[in-house]
């Protein structure tokens, strides 16, 4: 197996060298470069030209954000954020690095001692080899139709992702009208911690109000609701949304599966369904359910995705309704929005 080589970007010396210490304790991977803030991560990267770049936020001269615009311009390179910081106005700024072309982000592994700190570790060194695999693809082709069917009229919408998600869905949401009639709930896998911050960053450019949901609340039209941090989200007779701690899903709480299987049982053919890209196979079973019940699904197309796990499964399972490429989903679900009123 070809060793992954990476490039760690951190300010702080005492961080950087962890970071290599981390990685470098995984077989197969190997840390072939480093830089202190972004002008140097630049040059770096041109010279270097690793298989993947570990990119902090705030640097000294230049941060994350310019740095990994500029080398998405020159030589395109998986890049993944790594913060320390869960603070929501942190957060935002590691987003605005996603929009500017990073693929994914993850937490700073905590230092030895810390009960998370394996379980950080092993993510981050996960992430790294997941991209390491990714083509960058600079367009997103037109979605290919599989077949065409709605006579329910559907009450809400349903999307899951992971790792590559948040761009795709910020896409997905600054491109819907603010009268959008329908509820729309999210589940976002994502560190503990960046949820809220996520929800602040889709707000910004979305015209939909975007928010952790709460429990109990009654789902309104025209909102846009997160699964929070620890909790399984589900939706109940009535549009009620439910938070529990029913146990973790495919390793996972909140999960795909546990929000898709509750739209299933209480809205069945009413519902409109999206896996985009992610690693594993969270929700791909219950999209098949909820497809054979009635309602639309449909996923990313491969071209777009930066991890096809989760939607290709759906679709090696028959779950998909469509295939649809991200600038063309906000104009897919307005047109199933406008089938709502019943005859």
């Amino acid at each position: 197996m070809k060793e992954i080589r990476v490039m760690v970007v951190e300010d702080s010396r005492v961080a950087r060298e962890w970071l290599v210490h981390v990685l470098e304790s995984s077989p197969g991977i190997s840390v072939v470069g480093m830089a202190s803030d972004g002008e140097e991560a630049i040059k770096n990267a041109m010279r270097i030209r690793p298989d993947v770049i570990t990119m902090d936020v705030h640097m000294p001269k230049m941060g994350g954000l310019d740095a990994t615009r500029r080398i998405m311009e020159i030589y395109p390179i998986p890049i993944i954020i790594v913060s320390g910081s869960a603070d929501p106005e942190d957060v935002k700024t590691t987003f605005n690095a996603m929009e500017s072309g990073a693929l994914a982000f993850v937490p700073r592994p905590p230092g030895l001692g810390h009960p998370d700190q394996e379980a950080c570790a092993m993510e981050l060194v996960q992430v790294v080899k997941a991209m390491a695999e990714v083509k960058l693809v600079r367009r997103w082709p037109k979605g290919k139709f599989l077949s065409s069917r709605t006579e329910t009229a559907v009450e809400l919408v349903a999307i899951g992702a992971s790792t590559g998600g948040p761009p795709v869905l910020q896409g997905i949401l600054s491109a819907m009208p603010n009268n959008f009639p329908l509820p729309i709930l999210i589940v976002q896998h994502m560190a503990a911690g960046f949820l809220q911050g996520f929800a602040q960053w889709l707000s910004q450019t979305s015209a939909l109000p975007v928010a952790l949901a709460r429990h109990g609340e009654v789902m309104a039209p025209s909102r846009v609701y997160i699964a929070p941090d620890g909790y399984q989200m589900k939706v109940e007779k009535g549009g009620r949304i439910s938070l529990t701690l029913d146990d973790p899903e495919n390793g996972l709480r909140p999960s795909v599966s546990f929000l898709f299987r509750s739209v299933s049982d209480h809205f069945g053919p009413a519902s409109v369904a999206g896996l985009l890209t992610g690693m594993g196979r969270d929700g791909a079973r219950e999209m098949k359910l909820l497809k054979e019940k009635g309602a639309v699904t449909f996923v990313q197309d491969r071209e777009s995705a930066v991890v096809y796990g989760m939607a290709g499964e759906a679709l090696r399972l028959d779950g998909a309704t469509y295939v649809l490429a991200p600038e063309h989903i906000a104009p897919f679900l307005a047109a199933m929005a406008n089938k709502r009123a019943r005859p």
